[in-house]
């Protein structure tokens, strides 16, 4: 079964809003590279399509962005396309304030005998 194409067609004012985009250079990088991304299939003649190859090598990037940023753009518009997502996990404490005291005395103390330091393989031993 064929991929999916993912056709980008751009109103008059999305294609001046990308423009701005891309000729300022005041945004991230990641934006800026989306932006052309978006733009780069609506300036060819018509009739012409741009593949993810032609694209890729275009705008000088990896195909896999070029994979992501196309259908991002037709299937959710062009917010969620220029911006990076935010981060969906959250990282949780691996020790609680006790242990972490306990941990910042050891290692603030004598390194145990024969040893000139702790290592965090010293230090992951009483802890754990």
């Amino acid at each position: 079964m064929p991929l999916p194409k993912y056709i980008v067609r751009l109103t008059d004012a999305e294609r001046i809003h990308l423009e701005e985009l891309s000729r300022t250079g005041k945004r991230a990088a990641s934006v800026i590279l989306h932006a052309r991304i978006c733009s780069k299939p609506m300036s060819a003649k018509a009739g012409q399509a741009w593949d993810d190859a032609q694209i890729t090598e275009a705008v000088n990037c990896g195909a896999s962005t070029v994979y992501r940023v196309r259908p991002a753009f037709v299937e959710e518009g062009l917010p969620v396309a220029s911006f990076r997502k935010k981060p969906t996990g959250r990282q949780y404490r691996k020790l609680d304030g006790v242990q972490e005291a306990h941990l910042i005395a050891l290692a603030c103390g004598e390194a145990p005998a024969g040893r000139g330091r702790w290592t965090l393989r010293l230090l992951a031993d009483p802890v754990g």
